[in-house]
């Protein structure tokens, strides 16, 4: 966390010397607003297993995250630029290893901050909208403050020491929680702690354990009754990093629960699936036979727009199916080779449709080209 009163863990990337040094004599340093590198880790932390936490998410200015929808990212609003569309932030997620060559990369579409947010203290949350949903699991976030006490987990992967080496593997740690009035006792920038949007945690006498830049709008989590993850903070600023008497302070998630599923829910799914249950005859060896869907929906078509076709046929091989835009723009299904042997056609294909308006009118287009046997289209759905 940067040593000043802005109280923010800002990414630690592309930072000269000349800056480190004058955060640690207390200056303020402005910190690069977006970066693609990969930062460092958790202090005193230990390596993350694989799937441990599934939906934590790495952000391309040097932030972290947590899904907490299939499409939105929580994170902290000193993270992110003021409200509005945003194609530039790049979600990194379904790794610990940031270059594992398996990870799940998605851009933003768009941005909500909490109202003045990103100027803390206070108000430092923020939803990052992906260009289409990404099916990894998505944890809750409390909405009772029951979970704001005890010993929390954090996960992320920001630096290893105050100005560190850039990592590029998760780590985890386990931090104590710190009342308010220990944790104002500390002085400077801590005077200004917003005791119902704020919890501290940390080593208090030791130390050694903490956030530190580059896991800013990462999770600070506990474990429910059952034994499961609750989202309860996000990591927001600190003095230093790791040291006694000077914890890490994070955003209180149950005092903003109600405005965070207030926000995602007016950013949710604008476009839910379109259905053509009107079944359609093939005819044997004739011409194209079309279906069309009228589609009014927000924005544009996603980059894995789906496509899913039931049709009942003896002999699928005959059969070339073409998905058109309503701008004409054809995309090809399916050819009429490689599944000569099978009948029906049960299938979800997927196109990148990215950049074509969603609404208008879509239609799925069907061929027999062979003599011998017809058949029957008789559904399609569009996710777009």
């Amino acid at each position: 966390m940067w040593m000043t009163s802005w109280r923010q863990r800002l990414a630690f990337t592309a930072v000269s010397v000349a800056a480190v040094l004058g955060a640690a004599a207390g200056q303020a340093v402005a910190a690069p607003s977006t970066a693609d590198d990969v930062q460092p880790q958790v202090i005193g932390g230990t390596p993350a297993a694989q799937g441990e936490f599934p939906w934590i998410v790495r952000l391309s200015m040097g932030c972290g995250g947590s899904m907490i929808t299939q499409e939105l990212v929580l994170t902290a609003a000193h993270c992110v630029p003021a409200t509005g569309p945003n194609t530039g932030i790049t979600a990194t997620l379904g790794a610990v290893d940031l270059q594992d060559p398996n990870r799940i990369t998605v851009r933003s579409n768009y941005v909500y901050r909490a109202p003045g947010g990103g100027n803390p203290p206070g108000n430092d949350w923020a939803l990052i909208r992906l260009e289409r949903p990404v099916d990894v699991p998505t944890i809750p976030i409390a909405t009772t403050p029951d979970l704001d006490t005890g010993t929390f987990t954090v996960a992320g992967w920001g630096a290893a020491s105050e100005g560190g080496p850039q990592e590029r593997f998760l780590l985890k740690a386990q931090v104590p929680f710190i009342s308010d009035e220990q944790c104002t006792s500390a002085g400077g920038d801590y005077l200004s702690l917003v005791p119902t949007q704020e919890i501290c945690a940390g080593n208090w006498d030791a130390g050694g354990v903490d956030t530190c830049q580059g896991d800013s709008g990462g999770p600070l989590l506990n474990k429910d009754t059952a034994g499961n993850w609750v989202l309860v903070g996000l990591t927001s600023w600190g003095t230093g990093c790791a040291r006694p008497l000077n914890p890490g302070v994070y955003a209180q998630v149950s005092f903003f629960s109600a405005a965070i599923l207030a926000a995602a829910a007016t950013l949710g799914p604008k476009c839910a699936p379109f259905v053509n249950a009107n079944a359609v005859d093939i005819p044997d060896a004739g011409p194209a036979v079309t279906s069309a869907l009228d589609v009014v929906c927000e924005g544009k078509a996603a980059t894995e727009t789906k496509v899913q076709v039931s049709i009942t046929h003896p002999y699928r091989g005959d059969l070339v199916i073409d998905l058109v835009a309503p701008d004409g723009t054809s995309y090809r299904l399916k050819n009429a080779k490689g599944d000569d042997a099978a009948d029906d056609v049960n299938e979800v294909y997927v196109v990148n449709a990215a950049g074509k308006d969603a609404t208008g009118t879509w239609q799925l287009r069907v061929r027999d080209i062979f003599v011998s046997d017809a058949g029957t289209l008789n559904n399609w759905k569009l996710t777009i």
